[in-house]
């Protein structure tokens, strides 16, 4: 009798231990933010971003509507300039220190690749829900048969044009469906029409490559070959219609476009009213605006003889270490970023307009005529691509070294230090080297 009261009362002492501990391995169900915790069902996690301060506030606002949520979960983040961000990354990878979460951009493919990236699958239905997902944004962050990513915000690349340039320049704006013809003439004019120390656009021969070739049926990168996807005539057309450019004077000077780079808001000559256009993502736009009483807005892209060329697609998004030792716990603070209501209205769309319809339905309601301008476009190009649709676009492996071999192109020509049949050449021995292509 004292055995069978003994062990009755040890089992009911061990029943009530796991009601207190919260029971599911000491970690509650996804959404549920009861319960109350002991120290041992405590989780930290650590999350790494790029980006100024302005997104580091509202990111750690974020963080703690999460841990509010997730009492059981203390998340701490951490974040870099753009510039130094992925050394910094690259150097946690490389010592078994990296962040549970961090985020990547088209660069995903040489994480992948690197084997450094938690498959997100086993979560999908249960921590993470990706019902209301775009799927092109699903299918972006698959890899090798495996979900490595999560997109964060999308967007689309496109012209942004200083209206009051053109109003000064006694000219209309331009409208989507444009040309390449009718970009390079509208530079010319306004710069011609302005005077000294006004120009028409910014030199986008880098950033707007992959656009270019996708317009002619091809790309930077072909994925499935592992190779360049276009060839050296494709692109030294490309250069030669920036060449054209800078001798008419539609486009800034090179030691203004070094002194003065459109990648930093803060001295771009957009703003200061002294460039009328350029090419930049449309999660940059309010920052644009932001920083200029002149009336910014955007147009897609000009089209090439296949179309525009642009998607709606991933502008960055979240990743999983692979060595984390809280892969369900990462799978919830990911959950948190796409279908929370209160994350979407906090983290509005710095890194892109919301990736899930309900949370962009959300936003639309009640958006700023500045935010409206970004959905409407962001509308145009998603209704566009449904008609003349693109493949995803990848950073190529190897992309920082790749980046660095058009840039010195880019320079070399316009210093004057080669022609455009020499610069082009040696680009392109250089990226077929790095590529393997054949």
């Amino acid at each position: 009798m004292k055995k069978s009261l003994g062990f009755t009362l040890s089992v009911l002492l061990l029943a009530a231990t796991t009601a207190c501990s919260g029971g599911n391995n000491g970690k509650p169900a996804a959404g549920n933010s009861g319960g109350t915790q002991t120290s041992a069902d405590q989780v930290e996690l650590r999350i790494m971003w790029w980006g100024d301060q302005k997104r580091a506030d509202k990111t750690n606002e974020a963080l703690r509507a999460f841990e509010a949520k997730h009492p059981n979960i203390k998340v701490v983040g951490e974040f870099a300039p753009n510039s130094g961000y992925f050394d910094k990354l690259n150097t946690q990878l490389a010592s078994g220190t990296a962040p549970d979460v961090f985020f990547l951009g088209g660069n995903v493919t040489d994480y992948a690749a690197k084997g450094v990236l938690l498959d997100l699958q086993p979560y999908v239905g249960h921590e993470l829900d990706l019902s209301d997902m775009d799927q092109t944004m699903v299918e972006y962050g698959t890899l090798g048969g495996k979900l490595v990513h999560i997109s964060a915000g999308a967007n689309a690349r496109g012209m942004v044009l200083n209206t009051e340039l053109f109003k000064k320049a006694g000219m209309e704006l331009p409208a989507d469906g444009w040309s390449w013809e009718d970009y390079a003439g509208i530079s010319k004019e306004i710069s011609e029409r302005l005077g000294k120390g006004f120009y028409g656009t910014y030199n986008f021969t880098v950033e707007g490559m992959d656009i270019y070739m996708k317009q002619r049926g091809k790309q930077v990168y072909d994925m499935e070959k592992d190779a360049l996807g276009f060839g050296q005539q494709d692109a030294e057309d490309w250069f030669n219609y920036w060449y054209g450019l800078a001798k008419n004077g539609g486009m800034v000077t090179p030691s203004m476009q070094v002194s003065n780079p459109p990648g930093d808001t803060s001295k771009s000559l957009i703003v200061t009213g002294k460039v009328a256009m350029s090419l930049i993502p449309s999660n940059q736009f309010a920052a644009h605006q932001n920083l200029t009483q002149d009336t910014l807005t955007m147009l897609q892209m000009p089209r090439g003889p296949k179309g525009t060329g642009v998607v709606f697609e991933s502008s960055q998004g979240l990743s999983g270490y692979a060595k984390t030792k809280h892969p369900k716990e990462v799978a919830e603070l990911m959950n948190f970023w796409i279908n929370d209501p209160d994350a979407a209205r906090i983290l509005g769309s710095d890194r892109g307009v919301p990736v899930t319809s309900k949370m962009r339905d959300l936003l639309m309601k009640d958006a700023t005529p500045l935010e409206q301008t970004v959905y409407d476009f962001t509308s145009r190009v998603s209704e566009a691509t449904k008609k003349e649709p693109f493949a995803v676009s990848y950073n190529p492996p190897n992309f920082t070294e790749f980046t660095k071999l058009v840039e010195t192109a880019v320079q070399e020509i316009g210093f004057e230090q080669k022609d455009v049949k020499q610069g082009v050449e040696d680009f392109y021995k250089g990226a077929t080297q790095l590529f393997g292509a054949k």
